[in-house]
C-alpha cells in the first residue's frame, strides 16, 4: 500500500530550506525510496509550507527515515523552522491519478538522456510484458530493461502521450514515438533517418503503483519500412 508523509512547517528562511532539501537529495542519491516529493506554500501565510513525500510503503519510508543522512538533515531543518515541524503519516486508500501518472512517467523515463534509470520504482520485479512483435513474452524487470535498452541503443527517441484512459488498476496510453536512428537496431546499421511509430499500451498496476503487466500494440512493421528493412523483400 502506498504511504504518504506530510511535513508541516513554518519558516522565514525557505530559500535556505530549499537548498537543504537539494543537499539531502544529493547525499541520498540512489538510496532514497521516495517516489514523489511535493512542496506547497500556504497562499494566506507565506511562511507556512507543507511537504508531501510519497513512498511505496510504510516500511520503505521507515528505511528512509533511519538513514544517518536523514537524521542530520532533519536536525538542520528544525533549526531553520520558526517552530517545531509536525509530521502526519498516511496510508493512501485511494488515488485515481497515481496509475496514469506513473504510466506517463514510464514513457518519459524511456526517453531520458544518459544511463537508463533502474526502473524499480516503476516496474515490479516480476513484471510480465506482452508484445506481439516478440516471439516470447518478456518476464522480469531485468529482461524488460534489456528490451528497452535495445531501442535506446538504436534511437535517440522521445514519446508524445496522445491520450490516456484509466479504469481500475489498468491504464491505456496512446503514444507517438519520434526518433533519430543513430545506432544499430535489430541488425540494421544506423541510417540517420528520422522515424515515427504510433502505438497503444495497456499497463496493469499493483497497489503500490508499480506496473506489473503490460500489453503493447504498435506499428513496428511501419517502423522497419521507414528504416528500409523491407526494400529487399519488395524488389
Amino acid at each position: 500500500m502506498t504511504f504518504v508523509q506530510l511535513i508541516d512547517c513554518k519558516t522565514s528562511r525557505f530559500d535556505e530550506m530549499n537548498q537543504l532539501m537539494d543537499t539531502w537529495a544529493q547525499q541520498t542519491k540512489g538510496k532514497r525510496t521516495a517516489t514523489h516529493n511535493l512542496i506547497g506554500k500556504d497562499r494566506s501565510d507565506a511562511s507556512h509550507f507543507i511537504e508531501i513525500v510519497e513512498f511505496p510503503s510504510y516500511e520503505e519510508a521507515m528505511r528512509n527515515s533511519n538513514r544517518p543522512e536523514t537524521d542530520t538533515i532533519f536536525q538542520e531543518m528544525v533549526a531553520l523552522c520558526d517552530e517545531m515541524p509536525t509530521f502526519t503519516d498516511l496510508d493512501v486508500v485511494r488515488d485515481e491519478q497515481l496509475y496514469a501518472g506513473n504510466a506517463r512517467r514510464f514513457f518519459e523515463t524511456l526517453a531520458t538522456e544518459g544511463e537508463l534509470p533502474p526502473l524499480n520504482d516503476l516496474l515490479a520485479e516480476d513484471y510480465h510484458d506482452h508484445d506481439p512483435a516478440n516471439v516470447t513474452d518478456t518476464i522480469g524487470l531485468d529482461a524488460m530493461r534489456r528490451e528497452i535498452e535495445m531501442y535506446r541503443l538504436g534511437f535517440d527517441l522521445e514519446f508524445t502521450i496522445d491520450d490516456q484512459i484509466t479504469e481500475g488498476d489498468r491504464v491505456c496510453t496512446r503514444w507517438t514515438f519520434n526518433a533519430d536512428h543513430n545506432g544499430g537496431f535489430m541488425g540494421i546499421p544506423a541510417t540517420g533517418k528520422q522515424v515515427t511509430m504510433t502505438g497503444a499500451t495497456i499497463f496493469r498496476f499493483q497497489e503500490d503503483g508499480k506496473i506489473v503487466e503490460g500489453w503493447w500494440q504498435n506499428d513496428r512493421l511501419g517502423l522497419m519500412a521507414q528504416l528500409g528493412a523491407l526494400d529487399q523483400l519488395e524488389s
